[in-house]
């Protein structure tokens, strides 16, 4: 990695001189594919080999310091032409808007993707994976409880560092997810040898799943490729779709889309909060709201985070500074101001915690209790924030959390299992789980299927 690094220095070194050397030309000599075909020779030159399209880009973010730009200079998959390709490429294509949605939300989260994408050495196009998986909603909950912007079920996640409570899950906290997201992918590159395809279908359909498949074809003396493989159709259709969607951002301008500008830099800074805090006060000390930093935190479940940890907050990058230095001078007794409860004789926790709409095992947690005993006269502090206003941005933003409500869709034509969980934004396998038919059963024109769709959110896309 160190030495790729290296070339791309050497690389982009040369560029910014080629740059400054055209710069001294009339602009109306010089042609777009002379400059590309310049540059495909200093990559040469470099020791690399890059997609055209990461050269243009490379070039572009040199002159631009754009995100995106920067994002399309490290794609590394080299493009094919195939028909699942581009039936993907044309759903994108049909609907523009959708493209512009998934870059406003990408916004915050974009800069801290790629930069650990480009840390563990995995290919660019991987930065776009959250668009597949959860169209970049943080908040994103699938019905086979899938969380998050990589849409992490709970084992994977555990497996992986999330922890998952009454306080907190780590599957939508955008920074530590992106992490084991990136992680997870590096560890599947290496399991199949640095087949990025192979990898992503992995993420996909599990790595048991693809090395059975690559072994079958093994055995057969038969090709052990992505495009070789039989694989379930949900997975044939995943990798080609973040390859169309990486295509398209390649190709802004030949396909007449628009990329948002976004200079590349920080939206946030992960500030170690050394225990546990509530989110008004948080708020305070940021000059922010509650509303911002849930924006930032969607691993936080209430309102406050969490005792045990992660005691990490993100913080805006224009406000970190602020909150670094109120907080260091504030007295550690103000970090956090429960409720408190004296408990009546006759009560019990089940019934203080179902008063307060809060968790046994949260009471039990902020008072250092070992066991449901408790003793009437004592005082009891309650894990319910005093705020109204941390309460009312917390109810908010927990309301995207699914409620599902059954409802039907009639088949039109040309609709499709997987085309129409994306335009209800679910997923294929609940939709077939739901009305008991397989992923590739042939819908029938004007056929009812049930729906359990989330009354406040949509789960994907």
């Amino acid at each position: 990695m160190q030495e790729i690094n290296r070339r791309f220095s050497i690389l982009f070194f040369l560029m910014l001189l080629f740059i400054q050397g055209c710069s001294l030309k009339n602009p109306n000599q010089v042609e777009n594919k002379q400059q590309n075909k310049s540059l495909s020779e200093l990559a040469q030159q470099a020791g690399l080999d890059l997609p055209a399209a990461s050269i243009r880009a490379k070039r572009n973010f040199a002159q631009t310091n754009d995100s995106w730009q920067y994002l399309i200079s490290l794609f590394a998959i080299p493009e094919v032409d195939d028909a699942l390709i581009q039936k993907q490429l044309d759903w994108y294509l049909a609907r523009p808007e959708y493209i512009a949605t998934i870059q406003t939300r990408a916004q915050p989260y974009l800069y801290n993707i790629i930069k650990q994408i480009e840390e563990k050495g995995l290919p660019g196009e991987f930065a776009l994976l959250p668009a597949v998986e959860s169209g970049f909603k943080a908040h994103a909950y699938s019905r086979a409880r899938a969380s998050g912007l990589w849409q992490f079920i709970p084992s994977t996640g555990r497996l992986y560092g999330l922890d998952q409570n009454w306080w907190y899950d780590g599957r939508r906290d955008v920074y530590a997810s992106t992490d084991a997201a990136t992680s997870y992918l590096k560890k599947l590159g290496g399991i199949f040898n640095n087949d990025w395809l192979l990898a992503l279908a992995s993420y996909n359909a599990g790595m048991g799943t693809v090395g059975r498949a690559v072994k079958r074809n093994a055995s057969q003396n038969k090709a052990s490729d992505f495009w070789s493989l039989k694989l379930p159709k949900e997975t044939r259709n995943y990798v080609p779709r973040l390859l169309a969607l990486a295509k398209i951002f390649a190709h802004a301008d030949h396909y007449g889309i628009s990329l948002k500008t976004q200079t590349h830099e920080p939206a946030f800074m992960a500030i170690n909060i050394g225990s546990q805090l509530e989110l008004a006060k948080a708020a305070q000390l940021s000059n922010t709201t509650v509303k911002q930093l849930l924006h930032l935190n969607p691993g936080l479940s209430r309102g406050y985070t969490p005792p045990k940890g992660p005691h990490r907050l993100l913080i805006p990058i224009a406000n970190a500074e602020l909150f670094k230095k109120n907080l260091a001078a504030l007295p550690v007794a103000q970090r956090v101001q429960w409720q408190t409860h004296q408990i009546k004789p006759g009560e019990n926790l089940w019934a203080i915690a179902r008063h307060y709409k809060t968790h046994i095992r949260s009471i039990r947690e902020v008072n250092h209790l070992t066991n449901n005993n408790i003793r009437a006269g004592a005082q009891l502090l309650i894990p319910v924030p005093r705020s109204q206003g941390t309460q009312a941005s917390f109810t908010q933003a927990t309301a995207k959390m699914p409620i599902y409500n059954k409802s039907s869709y009639t088949v039109k034509s040309g609709d499709s299992l997987w085309g129409i969980a994306r335009k209800l934004g679910l997923h294929s396998k609940d939709i077939a789980q739901w009305n008991q038919i397989g992923l590739n059963t042939t819908l029938a024109l004007g056929q009812t299927l049930v729906i359990k769709q989330h009354a406040m959110h949509q789960c994907s896309h």
